[in-house]
Formats: structure tokens, C-alpha cells, sequence
């Protein structure tokens, strides 16, 4: 069997189109989370978490791939956003956002194998991060999802672009925005960053 890439096997949710939205159906997935706020620019929660997450991703991958034989390719960093009054929900007031920092998990990776990683790295590293991370299933149904190429700062008129598209086709918003980072910003240029904004919808 070789490398299984969710990004491939489930291209519908994580390749839309940068030109139109398009409304897709997400299904229930299970995911590893860790819940904050702030400013993810300058929050130290917030980086601590994307290490945690990684660390344990990693960890019951190769655990997997020891014990099972299966192989995969870890999934893209994800993260859900709001603020208590969506109303101030904007990129000018990072500050009072609220966030759920999150990574795909395929169904091998149960509770007991993410405790047992959990515990692995508690005894090798200092992750602040790792108490507060849970494994979770999410379902978010019909959402409209978008494309954003370029700079998480220019993200303002691509959002736009799918809330027109969302009240256009007669639904309302619902839930949180969410974003999946398909790339690796350390290594990536900011203009040729390829983000998924995703809205689900009423």
C-alpha cells in the first residue's frame, strides 16, 4: 500500500476553485484540537498549540505505520475563527478573535493510541500545549468554500467574495469560519500561500 494524502483522496474539501466559491457537503471527520484566543500573529498560545498539534500527529502516525503498516501523509493544519459578537469579528481587532486550532485525524488514530502519544511526548519534551488537546469528531454539513491565494492579510475581499456568493445562492451564514492552511508558511512565499476558506451555511 502506498502513502495515503487525504488532500488527494478527499480533493472536493481540501482543492476548490481560487476563481469561484462552490458549495461542498463536509462530513463528520474526527480531529485533534486545541482551543485559545488572540492574535495568532503574535500569540504564544497560538504557536504552542501548532506544536502540540504537530507533535501528536506525528507521533500516532509513525505508531500507526509501526503497528498497522499504514502509511499517510499527515493532514494541513486547520483552524476555526470567531469572537464572541461576530459583529466584531474582523481582521482589524485580531486581538479579542477566538480560535480552535485543529489537524484531520484518520479513523486509525483513536483516544487510546493519541493518550499513549500524548504520554510519550510529555516524558521527551516540554509541549505547554499538550493538556489542553482533545480528540474530537466535527461535522460542519453544507458549507461554501473558496480558494485564497496569496497573504493571510489579504484575505479580506476573498471572504467578501464568499459571503456574497452564500447570500446569493439564498443561504445564510452559520458557524465558524474556517481555514485550512495547505501551505507550509516557513517555506512558502506570502503571494504563493494557498489557503481553503470554508463558511458553513443555513
Amino acid at each position: 500500500m502506498g502513502k495515503i494524502d487525504f488532500k488527494k483522496q478527499l480533493k472536493h474539501l481540501y482543492s476548490p476553485s481560487a476563481k469561484e466559491p462552490v458549495l461542498v457537503d463536509v462530513p463528520e471527520m474526527s480531529f485533534l484540537m486545541i482551543d485559545g484566543a488572540g492574535d495568532p500573529n503574535t500569540s504564544q498560545d497560538y504557536q504552542e498549540a501548532i506544536e502540540a498539534l504537530y507533535s501528536v500527529s506525528f507521533t500516532g502516525k509513525f505508531a500507526v505505520k509501526k503497528a498497522q503498516g499504514i502509511d499517510y501523509v499527515v493532514p494541513p493544519l486547520e483552524g476555526l475563527w470567531w469572537a464572541e459578537d461576530m459583529a466584531q469579528f474582523s481582521t482589524a481587532d485580531k486581538h479579542s478573535w477566538l480560535w480552535t486550532a485543529m489537524i484531520m485525524q484518520p479513523e486509525w488514530i483513536t483516544p487510546e493510541l493519541v493518550a499513549d502519544a500524548v504520554a510519550q511526548l510529555q516524558a521527551k519534551k516540554d509541549l505547554p500545549a499538550l493538556p489542553k488537546l482533545r480528540l474530537e469528531s466535527y461535522t460542519e454539513g453544507l458549507s461554501a468554500q473558496i480558494m485564497h491565494l496569496g497573504p493571510y492579510s489579504d484575505e479580506g475581499p476573498t471572504i467578501a467574495k464568499l459571503h456574497e456568493f452564500i447570500a446569493a445562492s439564498g443561504h445564510e451564514l452559520r458557524g465558524k469560519h474556517h481555514e485550512i492552511y495547505l501551505s507550509d508558511p516557513r517555506r512558502t512565499q506570502p503571494e504563493k500561500l494557498k489557503t481553503v476558506l470554508r463558511q458553513p451555511v443555513a
